[in-house]
């Protein structure tokens, strides 16, 4: 039952899965809004240019009437003459006509935002499949698209029934009103028809926005595999991570081991830990661990320093408090300058005496190491 359970789609969508199904084109829409907005914006604009539409369409009627005796013979003539009045009253549409272009752009993405995406240009053709088309006829989506198409019918029936009841007189006294004033007249009951009927229109679309938001993040649910499968997808593989630190700790494993023949001198414990320092006069504050390794590293760090003639200078209670102390690259603390100065001036004088010869230089006992930076000699 527990794995079951798991494969239920119980969980909301991921801001990751919204986002994936975003870039395939896939985000909440509603048709029923894009349908109130454009009506809206269309019958706002004839609204607000009746004055200059109804101007233009006294003008247009009057040259569509004006009828001389040789253009009553010229079917041509009757024809430019109709194409002319219809082209007139352009002008006086441009308005709300250009408004309704921008609601055309702006309505669809007033839901879902804006999108740019090609997947849905390419074709699909699980989409002709007649088993899932019958599964589609049968949805929850589709019944809900038929009781929407009926309640719409409905409602905006009654509406356009019940304005044209109303506007029954106004409609019959159009024709005992002055052409202008009767054109004018007749474009504001079109307009507030209009008006009406989008009315309506915004009762659906405010029923349709919360329908089509919950059935998109019904639609994109996910089951606890789901996000189990996705936040590993997030963090990466622990295999492939694993070895990707693998990779990474042996690339500074070879670039640590590139700096010991540059060291001046390597301290060891002898066996379990090994610090290879240097100092240059001018260039650093201070002597910097440049490599510091434990058993089979400290083992190479070893063999590279006696390769290249680094000397190697047991040294177990400096070479501890170095290990634990300083970190790679990282000047010495200042509580080991003393001790450290004594073994980099054995080693100074170890390579002028292989150079030049003479005494051999002692080598140094019982370094000043304090004990609280001895991790064998301080808990700490």
């Amino acid at each position: 039952m527990a794995e079951q359970s798991d494969l239920e789609k119980t969980e909301p969508a991921s801001p990751r899965r919204l986002e994936k199904a975003r870039e395939e084109g896939d985000v909440a829409r509603s048709r029923e809004l894009v349908t109130f907005v454009l009506l809206a914006t269309g019958a706002a604009g004839l609204w607000f240019t009746a004055a200059g539409l109804r101007e233009r369409l006294a003008a247009s009627l009057a040259r569509a009437l004006r009828v001389d005796r040789a253009g009553a013979f010229d079917p041509t003539r009757m024809t430019d003459q109709a194409v002319s009045a219809a082209t007139g009253v352009l002008p006086a549409l441009a308005p709300a006509l250009g408004l309704t272009l921008v609601a055309a752009l702006v309505a669809p993405v007033l839901l879902g935002g804006w999108m740019v995406s090609t997947k849905r240009l390419l074709p699909d053709f699980g989409r002709l499949d007649p088993l899932k088309g019958l599964g589609r006829l049968v949805s929850l989506d589709a019944l809900a698209e038929l009781v929407k198409a009926v309640l719409k019918l409905l409602l905006v029936g009654g509406v356009a029934a019940w304005v044209i009841a109303a506007q029954s007189e106004a409609l019959l006294s159009l024709m005992g009103e002055a052409t202008q004033s009767g054109l004018e007249h007749a474009v504001r009951l079109v307009a507030f028809s209009c008006a009406a009927i989008v009315a309506s229109l915004l009762l659906i679309a405010s029923v349709d926005v919360p329908w089509q938001l919950w059935r998109y993040h019904q639609r994109h649910r996910m089951s606890r595999e789901d996000l189990r499968q996705e936040q590993k997808e997030s963090d990466g593989d622990p295999h492939v991570k694993a070895q990707i630190r693998r990779q990474q700790q042996a690339m500074a494993r070879r670039r640590m081991m590139s700096e010991v023949p540059r060291a001046d001198i390597v301290v060891t414990n002898p066996t379990h830990f090994a610090v290879a320092l240097r100092y240059r006069d001018g260039e650093m504050g201070a002597p910097r661990v440049v490599a510091k390794g434990t058993e089979l590293v400290a083992l190479r760090i070893r063999e590279l320093a006696r390769e290249h003639g680094v000397p190697l200078l047991e040294a177990p209670p400096l070479t501890r408090a170095l290990y634990r102390h300083c970190d790679l690259g990282a000047e010495i603390p200042a509580a080991l300058y003393t001790a450290v100065a004594e073994v980099l001036a054995w080693a100074f004088q170890l390579h002028r005496w292989r150079s030049s010869g003479g005494a051999e230089p002692r080598t140094p006992r019982d370094l000043p190491v304090p004990a609280a930076l001895d991790p064998a000699a301080s808990p700490a």
